[in-house]
C-alpha cells in the first residue's frame, strides 16, 4: 500500500496517481510546451490568396465579370480551347506578407445595380473569406469598376463566336 509521500497531484490537480506515473506526465508536458503554430513558418502564395478573393467576388450578386476588357476578351477564346480552365484570378491582383495583405480587383457591374451597394459587398465578402481562410490582416481592398454589363451584351456574349 502506497504511503501518502508517494502520491502526488496531477498537473490538473483533479486526483491523486501513484508518483510512478507523475514524471512520465511531466515529460510529455515538457514535448508540449508552447503553441503549435509557433512551431514553424507558414507561407501562403499569392495566387491562393487571389482565388480566394476571386471567388469571394464572384459571389456577390451584381458582379457580372472580373477584369478589363481585354483581359476579358483573351479569357473568354481561353476557356474556348480544349482543356482550357476558367481562370478564377481575372482581374485580382494580390501582395502578400508575413501577416497581411493587399487586394487590387478590377470588376464590371451588372446595369442597373447600385455600385456603391455591389463595391461594399464585394469588399466586406473579399475581407471575410480571406482572413478567416488564411488567417491574415487584410489591409486594403481597392477596387476598379472598368465596365458595366449591358443586358443586350449579355445575350451576345452567350452566342458562340466561333463555328
Amino acid at each position: 500500500m502506497a504511503t501518502e509521500q508517494d502520491w502526488t497531484r496531477t498537473l490538473e490537480g483533479e486526483r491523486e496517481v501513484p508518483e510512478t506515473t507523475a514524471p512520465r506526465r511531466a515529460q510529455a508536458t515538457r514535448r508540449g510546451l508552447g503553441d503549435p503554430a509557433a512551431r514553424g513558418r507558414t507561407t501562403i502564395a499569392d495566387g491562393v490568396v487571389e482565388k480566394i478573393a476571386g471567388m469571394a467576388a464572384r459571389d456577390v450578386v451584381g458582379v457580372s465579370a472580373m477584369g478589363s476588357g481585354f483581359a476579358r476578351t483573351f479569357g473568354a477564346v481561353r476557356d474556348r480551347v480544349p482543356g482550357g480552365a476558367k481562370s478564377v484570378t481575372r482581374g485580382v491582383k494580390a501582395e502578400v506578407g508575413e501577416v497581411q495583405t493587399a487586394l487590387d480587383l478590377e470588376i464590371v457591374v451588372d446595369y442597373g445595380v447600385s455600385i456603391t451597394d455591389v463595391v461594399r459587398a464585394v469588399r466586406e465578402n473579399v475581407i471575410a473569406s480571406v482572413e478567416r481562410m488564411t488567417g491574415l490582416e487584410v489591409v486594403e481592398v481597392n477596387i476598379a469598376v472598368s465596365d458595366v454589363q449591358l443586358p443586350e451584351e449579355e445575350e451576345e456574349e452567350i452566342a458562340p463566336r466561333l463555328q
